[in-house]
């Protein structure tokens, strides 16, 4: 409608500018004109001149006017010709409008009807449903009505039944009463005759029976208690051979020197250096001694740390095959050497998880459990000891019907303080604990580890088994090594400690020092200063002695009765 509007005002215009023209036309003749009135006193050639220019201007106005005239025109032609191709293109968009109009209103009518049905259906589903509700309850009233009849009948039958109950009872109290009264007379006859009160009789009678059950229960104790540790002495060994039957488990081959192979007796000289230099620069950065002698192509190394050790040899073999060997060069292959050492420990930590069976260790953990790759105890390798334990823990727990998993768990990880007991203090079994319980193992695992030396008492069987998998794996034969001197020494101290104890007749030292058999004088030594006296031999041996796996204390304590017949 904009369109047609603009397209109707175009011919005014087109009037309007022609009337402007024709304004400024008249407008520049009247100017003319007038300069020419001015001039015209003054001199003629001056008058001729203005009409001249006069001329000159309204000829270019009337120029001018045409031209805008003729601009108007042709602008209002093309204004008329949009105008046209608007209205039709307003046409055009109406119509289609009005199509999309009706479309919408045909759809919005199908959905509405299709609404109206759905609603239907709905309504006529929520009928039925209504309708079958009420079917229910109507069932269910009935149901009811006829429950409370069979409730009233019970409760009728139940009053009669209370009122025969009470005629019985009734009765029967009357029989106690004359039961009571022919019992009084009765115990009156019996106290007359045994000269002996009710009283005196009872006790008579409870203190033979008491003695008589004081007597079979012994016996009963006696043959169970004695019947429980045959049965469990035969278990335990079978349990325990059979482990051990089932374990195979190399000879110990560890030893506190390394032993480094050279190419030449050349090489030697190079090591020291001049004077001295390069052995005093390879000891003073590795820790570690370094022997020279006359072994022919090889030098020794000795320190007690062997991750240490390690570390130097490695650190050793790398200069030997560079050739330079220089302090500089020396401290530069040492911190390699450390950082390889630290990659062969992480991968013992894992081929131990793996041959055991565990994955879950958290990797503080493992990393602490690659530091046993190079510790030794009593020249067994600790990290061997703790999978052959584990193995042992597991076998014995799957013949006890326990958790394997849990068991082969606590038996691997009860060592792992014997990493770290040089930097905390404490035993390494409290030291393991406390690791163990830091990096998120379970309470029973950390209870396994702690009490594996009685340092803590023990709670469960799992740490039973655990403390009977290290005894086992570090008393097999071959399993530990230590001096023949040391081991006769240990004996005759063990022997001295027990001697030294009041009541005390003889002392053995038996299988191979992992038990004292104790002989004391049965009229110096009764039942409760026997165990009093197991405990503090035990505990002294603990305090004095250094010894691989357990030494059981026994007090033996025997009463012999002899009578002659004549």
């Amino acid at each position: 409608m904009a369109l047609v509007a603009l397209a109707s005002s175009a011919g005014p215009t087109v009037i309007g500018l022609t009337v402007v023209g024709l304004v400024i036309a008249g407008l520049l003749a009247w100017i003319g004109f007038t300069l020419s009135r001015r001039k015209a006193a003054d001199n003629s050639a001056a008058l001729a001149n203005a009409q001249l220019e006069a001329s000159t201007i309204t000829s270019g106005a009337k120029s001018q006017a045409e031209l805008i005239k003729r601009q108007a025109e042709e602008e209002a032609a093309v204004l008329r010709v949009r105008a046209e191709t608007t209205e039709q293109r307003a046409e055009e968009i109406r119509r289609a409008a009005e199509d999309r109009a009706s479309e919408v209103r045909r759809d919005a009518e199908q959905r509405a009807s299709d609404v109206r049905r759905e609603a239907e259906a709905e309504a006529q589903s929520i009928r039925d449903d209504l309708r079958e509700q009420r079917l229910e309850m109507e069932r269910r009233d009935h149901r009811l009505t006829e429950r409370e009849e069979r409730l009233d009948e019970q409760h009728r039958q139940a009053e009669e039944r209370q009122s025969e109950l009470a005629a019985q009872l009734a009765e029967l109290d009357q029989r106690k009463a004359e039961i009571k009264d022919l019992e009084d007379e009765r115990r009156r006859i019996l106290e007359g005759v045994a000269n002996l009160t009710t009283e005196q009789a009872r006790a008579e009678l409870v203190a033979s029976i008491e003695a008589e059950a004081k007597r079979h229960a012994h016996t009963i104790v006696r043959d169970l208690e004695r019947q429980a540790l045959d049965e469990g002495e035969t278990k335990a060994r079978k349990i325990i051979t059979g482990a051990v039957q089932r374990l195979a488990s190399e000879q110990t081959s560890e030893s506190v020197v390394s032993v480094v192979h050279l190419p030449s007796d050349d090489m030697k000289g190079r090591i020291i250096g001049r004077e001295g230099r390069n052995i005093r620069s390879f000891e003073q950065t590795t820790g570690v001694n370094l022997i020279i002698d006359d072994t022919p192509e090889a030098v020794l190394l000795s320190c007690f740390d062997p991750v240490r050790r390690e570390t130097a040899r490695l650190t050793l073999d790398s200069l030997v095959l560079d050739g330079r060997i220089h302090p500089s060069r020396i401290e530069e292959i040492y911190e390699r050497s450390k950082g390889e050492v630290a990659e062969l420990c992480e991968r013992a930590a894992e081929d131990a998880m793996a041959e055991v069976g565990i994955t879950d260790l958290h990797p503080e953990l493992r990393r602490t459990m690659g530091l046993l790759r190079y510790r030794t105890s009593y020249g067994q390798n600790v990290l061997k000891h703790l999978i052959e334990s584990a193995h042992i823990a597991g076998m014995m727990a799957a013949e006890l019907g326990l958790d394997p998993k849990l068991c082969k768990r606590g038996a691997f990880l009860h060592d792992i303080g014997k990493a770290l007991t040089h930097e905390s203090e404490g035993s390494h079994a409290i030291v393991g604990a406390d690791l163990a319980r830091k990096w998120g193992e379970s309470d029973d695992v950390v209870h396994c580890i702690e009490a594996h030396h009685n340092e803590v008492e023990v709670r469960t069987v799992e740490a039973v088994l655990t403390q009977a998998a290290d005894a086992v794996s570090g008393g097999r034969p071959g399993a530990r090594r230590e001096s023949l001197e040391a081991y006769v020494q240990r004996l005759e101290r063990l022997e001295e400690i027990a001697m030294h104890h009041d009541g005390v007749e003889k002392v053995f030292a038996m299988q191979a020092g992992r038990e004292i058999r104790v002989m004391v004088l049965p009229d110096a030594v009764d039942d409760i200063a026997a165990q009093v006296m197991a405990r503090d031999i035990a505990k002294q041996v603990e305090e004095e002695l250094t010894y691989p796996g357990q030494i059981r204390v026994t007090v033996v304590r025997e009463s012999r009765a002899t009578e002659v017949a004549k």
